[in-house]
């Protein structure tokens, strides 16, 4: 069944309004609400099916705004977003028609894609559904096999307006551009993917991998609205994961070997 067609109703795109609210009412003509609850006045809550269309809207609206980056959208760049969707994302027929009806609509709206990152930010407390729009925007930012340079500017300065640590764009650009920088940078790299440092004691490095891998889980973030379809990219942030502790665990044992 369509996540982005099924449970259209009364009530969601103008509950919060801003650029997320503008964009579901422009997707949808109406509005709809099965997936938010009205808590007194303008407060919400969103539940999983409200967070998957959220996810959804925010995700193919930053897309659009990251392809205008450079003051136009050219063919090629729409291609390479329906390829992404069609070929990455494996989007049945209907979802894709909405997903580019929803990237359509954002490239000419009057909002920028830090607008976007801010309110999601609000609307979504949960870090790894954060960190995997950013995931996403790397993945097609890098889809086409560089890094070009005003996507680079917008995925350098959007982590603060995510929440995000700053060092995490280093960590990403290592992960998508195959980087080979020194063993010295990359290891703090897998440090910005844990959200430690070389401070961090072994015991509270433990901790924040069991729980940056138990964020990961797939049923952990299916109940936080991601759609089975991103899936297979929050499995690749869970290798990730594993590969930074690892490698922090073998430096460490090697840097104990040489004290010793």
């Amino acid at each position: 069944m369509s996540w982005l067609g099924a449970g259209i109703g009364a009530g969601f795109g103008f509950m919060f309004g801003g650029p997320i609210g503008a964009a579901l009412g422009a997707w949808i003509g109406s509005s709809f609400g099965s997936g938010l609850k009205r808590l007194g006045g303008a407060a919400a809550v969103l539940n999983r099916e409200g967070a998957q269309k959220i996810f959804i809207v925010t995700l193919f609206s930053m897309l659009a705004k990251m392809a205008k980056a450079d003051g136009q959208v050219s063919k090629a760049e729409v291609q390479l977003i329906e390829d992404f969707i069609q070929n990455n994302l494996r989007l049945g027929a209907e979802d894709r028609k909405h997903a580019i009806r929803i990237f359509e609509n954002a490239k000419t709206d009057k909002y920028s894609i830090y607008d976007y990152a801010k309110q999601y930010r609000v609307l979504v407390q949960n870090q790894a559904m954060r960190e995997m729009v950013y995931r996403l925007l790397f993945a097609v930012a890098y889809a086409d096999g560089e890094l070009h340079s005003s996507e680079e500017a917008i995925l350098r300065k959007i982590t603060a307006d995510l929440g995000l640590h700053e060092s995490l764009f280093e960590a990403m650009q290592n992960q998508f551009g195959h980087g080979r920088g020194s063993s010295a940078s990359e290891l703090q790299q897998h440090y910005a993917v844990l959200g430690c440092s070389e401070e961090t004691s072994d015991k509270d490095l433990k901790l924040a991998y069991r729980r940056k891998a138990a964020e990961y889980h797939p049923d952990k973030m299916a109940s936080k609205g991601l759609p089975e379809e991103f899936m297979r990219h929050a499995e690749d942030q869970m290798k990730s994961i594993t590969v930074a502790y690892e490698a922090i665990v073998e430096a460490r044992k090697s840097k104990a070997k040489v004290a010793s």
